[in-house]
C-alpha cells in the first residue's frame, strides 16, 4: 500500500510539474508587427513579412491565436511576429488578441510596427525608411467639402474628447538609439524606381533612398493628392508634432492598444515609401492613384528589403545584448 501511494504521488508530482512546464509563457524581447503580406512567407513575391520571416521564423512553428488574423512565430532568441492585417480595425483587434494570450510574456517586450507607406515628394523618395517619432491618427476630428467654407485654409478641425489617442510622441531616447543603430545601413534601389523619380521637381523625391525621422500619420481613408497630402501636414503641425513624412494605415491604433496593456515606451514605428502620396505636376491625382500599364512606381521589392535590412540592425543589438536592453 504504501508503494502504491509513492508512486500516486510521484505522478502526482511528475503531472503538476508538466502543468507548470506548459504554462510558462515565451518571454518575448521584440515583437515585430507586419501588416499585409502578398501570399506565402516564403518562395513569392515578398510583401511586409516575408523577408522578416525568412531572417528570423524559417521553420519556426506558427502559434494560432484566438482573436488574431494570423499565427505568430517565435524563435528561440525572443524575436516573435505576425501579420496582424490592414488598417486600424484589423490590426489593433489582432494586437490586442496576441496581447491578451497567456502564452506570451510581453512585460519587457519591444514593439517594432513594420510596413510601407507613401510620402510627400516635398519630404522623401521611393525606397526612403524612416523612423516615427510622433504617429497621428489622420482620421480623428471634423472635416467638410472645402467648397463650403472657403474662408477656412483647411477643412479640418480636430474633436474635443480625442486628445489623449489623436496623436503618440514615441520614446525620443529609443528613437535616437534606433537611428543611431541603423545609420550606417546601405540601402537598395532599382533602375525603375530612379527612373520614376524623375517626374518629380522636388529635391527631395529626386534623391537617393535615405533612412529619415519624423511624424507618421495614420489613416484609415487612402488620403491622395497634394491638397490632403498638405492637410497632413497642416493637422501634424496643428498638433506639435514633426514634419509628416509618410502615410499609414495602423500605427496609431496598435499603439493605442499597446498603452492600454504594455505602455508606449518601448514602441519604434518603421515604414518604407513605395509611392508618393500625390502625382506629379503634369498628372492628375486620380491618374496617379489608378495609373496606366507600366505607370507605376518601382522599388517595392528593394523597400521591403530596406525596411528589414533597417530593422533588424536594431533587432539584433536588443537580442544580442539582452541583460542591458531589458
Amino acid at each position: 500500500m504504501n508503494k502504491l501511494k509513492g508512486i500516486i504521488s510521484i505522478a502526482l508530482l511528475l503531472g503538476a510539474s508538466r502543468c507548470v512546464m506548459a504554462q510558462t509563457p515565451v518571454e518575448v524581447k521584440v515583437f515585430i508587427a507586419a501588416m499585409f503580406e502578398i501570399g506565402e512567407n516564403s518562395g513569392d513575391r515578398a510583401g511586409e513579412f516575408q523577408h522578416w520571416y525568412q531572417r528570423y521564423f524559417v521553420d519556426v512553428k506558427p502559434t494560432n491565436v484566438k482573436g488574431a488574423l494570423h499565427p505568430v512565430y517565435c524563435n528561440s532568441s525572443g524575436v516573435c511576429g505576425a501579420v496582424l492585417g490592414m488598417g486600424k480595425v484589423s490590426s489593433s483587434a489582432s494586437m490586442q488578441a496576441i496581447l491578451l494570450d497567456s502564452r506570451f510574456d510581453f512585460q519587457l517586450s519591444y514593439f517594432l510596427l513594420s510596413g510601407v507607406g507613401g510620402t510627400p515628394p516635398t519630404q522623401g523618395t521611393i525606397g526612403d525608411v524612416s523612423w516615427a517619432t510622433w504617429l497621428i491618427d489622420y482620421d480623428l476630428g471634423h472635416r467638410w467639402d472645402p467648397s463650403e467654407e472657403p474662408s477656412k485654409a483647411q477643412a479640418f478641425m480636430p474633436r474635443k474628447g480625442y486628445e489623449a489617442i489623436r496623436c503618440y510622441q514615441l520614446n525620443a531616447a529609443l528613437v535616437n538609439r534606433a537611428v543611431a543603430l541603423s545609420a550606417k545601413v546601405s540601402l537598395l534601389d532599382s533602375a525603375a524606381a530612379q527612373a520614376y523619380r524623375q517626374r518629380y521637381p522636388q529635391t527631395a523625391a529626386q534623391g537617393k533612398p535615405a533612412i529619415l525621422v519624423g511624424t507618421h500619420m495614420t489613416g484609415d481613408t487612402f488620403f491622395h493628392g497634394p491638397g490632403l497630402s498638405a492637410q497632413a501636414q497642416y493637422i501634424a503641425k496643428l498638433y506639435g508634432a514633426d514634419d509628416y513624412v509618410i502615410t499609414e494605415m495602423e500605427a496609431a491604433a496598435i499603439t493605442q492598444v499597446l498603452a492600454r496593456t504594455v505602455g508606449t515606451d518601448r514602441i519604434l514605428s518603421l515604414r518604407g515609401a513605395v509611392n508618393f502620396d500625390q502625382g506629379n505636376p503634369q498628372e492628375s491625382t486620380l491618374a496617379h492613384l489608378d495609373p496606366a500599364p507600366g505607370q507605376t512606381a518601382g522599388g517595392f521589392e528593394q523597400t521591403v528589403q530596406n525596411i528589414v535590412l533597417v530593422g533588424s540592425a536594431v533587432v539584433d543589438e536588443i537580442v544580442n545584448n539582452w541583460p542591458t536592453w531589458r
